[in-house]
């Protein structure tokens, strides 16, 4: 099966299959199991440009409509990582006498909140149309569409150009980045820079959380990557910077070129990547193995739990659970049900695996023997949080980078 690049037209060599999955953020009804919507969950690398990115594609009206799962104000740690980077883009960059910020994929105005009190220009581009609402009630000003080159071009008849382009976690999820990389030229001032943080590919193969692949990370970035892509679109990639969100990922300054000069950060992480491989095939061969593996020893584990007679549930529904649940065949036999904290996704089912999601509460009624942790990248919060937990003899397990109890 030939499969063409989205970026540069390459061919992209296929090298893991998670398996039939489905929406990593299509929680159910009972009534809905019916009409689920599956593809195959399958990821390759680019022989020219080295983008590694999904083979197939979940439309993406399909994944984002008005009862969009996915709040980005449901973590303590996201609403402070946001306000900073709102703090900073006033600081740094909308410094102007009209500073005009937007943001791609604002969800429910977590960043754009800070930057709306303070009286600064701004616009949110959210497709999903409920978190949008959410985000209009803290004040930001939303336009719910896709962002696009169209958009773009709307955007500046109206506001004029933008001084900072940013998306968080949004970016890798556009399958038409070229119609994006022209919207962003069109839309961004001579001196402006498009920001965006993503998941790290690195991060991905060094902590075998393979997990952060799904329908919605339709790219899986590398400085090396993303500097081809950057070239390719006419822009200039002048710095990197690693932060600890999701597990670890990448915040990546885009200009135009010659506008900045590049810091020795991207040369060094450019440097790091080719001592790691990041593009050979054996790379991604032993990451193949270590999948599997995790897979192997997390159902082993799962199974001996229970026939031990003793009580698992998983703790935290990201989008994340899908693909460990659907990819390694775990079902309400293993996992009777999995809490958050998320009031949209109460009372529904995990895609694919069919786990009830119930609401915090449920986890402390009658604790578990164990509890599995989906939502590994928010450890140290939740672990601090669910005390009571490990003080009642709860044990967690993690699956990230291997099976392992705490």
């Amino acid at each position: 099966m030939h499969i063409t690049c989205r970026v540069c037209g390459g061919n992209v060599q296929e090298f893991v299959d998670l398996g039939h999955q489905t929406m990593a953020n299509g929680f159910l009804r009972p009534e809905e199991v019916d009409s689920e919507y599956f593809f195959r969950l399958a990821v390759g690398m680019c022989e020219l440009c080295t983008m590694v990115q999904l083979l197939e594609e979940v439309p993406q009206h399909l994944r984002y409509h008005d009862t969009y799962r996915y709040h980005a104000s449901g973590s303590e740690s996201h609403r402070k990582h946001f306000d900073q980077n709102a703090r900073r883009f006033m600081e740094s960059e909308l410094t102007g006498p009209d500073p005009f910020i937007v943001e791609i994929g604002c969800n429910d105005g977590v960043m754009l909140a800070t930057i709306a009190q303070a009286g600064v220009r701004h616009l949110g581009v959210e497709p999903a149309g409920n978190v949008a609402a959410l985000a209009e009630t803290k004040g930001v000003r939303v336009l719910n569409e896709f962002f696009d080159l169209k958009t773009a071009l709307a955007i500046r008849a109206e506001h004029g150009r933008a001084d900072v382009i940013f998306g968080a976690n949004t970016i890798c999820h556009i399958a038409g980045i070229e119609s994006l990389f022209l919207g962003v030229e069109a839309l961004l001032a001579l001196d402006g820079v498009f920001v965006f943080e993503e998941p790290y590919f690195g991060t991905i193969v060094g902590r075998t959380a393979f997990d952060q692949i799904y329908d919605e990370h339709i790219f899986y970035f590398t400085v090396r990557s993303v500097q081809a892509m950057a070239d390719r679109f006419g822009l200039e990639l002048v710095d990197v910077e690693r932060i600890p969100m999701h597990g670890g990922e990448v915040r990546y300054t885009l200009a135009r070129p010659s506008r900045r000069t590049p810091t020795q950060a991207v040369g060094d992480l450019l440097a790091e990547e080719r001592t790691r491989r990041l593009a050979e095939p054996e790379t991604f061969e032993r990451f193949g193995n270590d999948v599997e593996r995790v897979r192997s020893d997390l159902v082993a584990l799962l199974r001996k739990i229970r026939a031990d007679g003793s009580r698992v549930v998983g703790y935290g529904a990201p989008g994340k659970c899908t693909t460990v649940t659907n990819y390694c065949g775990i079902g309400p036999d293993l996992i009777p049900f999995v809490c958050d904290s998320t009031p949209s996704k109460q009372g529904h089912l995990v895609s694919g695996s069919h786990i009830p999601v119930r609401p915090p509460e449920a986890f402390a009624q009658e604790y578990p023997d164990f509890a599995l942790l989906f939502a590994w990248n928010h450890a140290d919060e939740i672990m601090t949080k669910e005390k009571s937990f490990r003080d009642a003899g709860g044990r967690w397990i993690l699956y990230i980078p291997d099976v392992h109890i705490i």
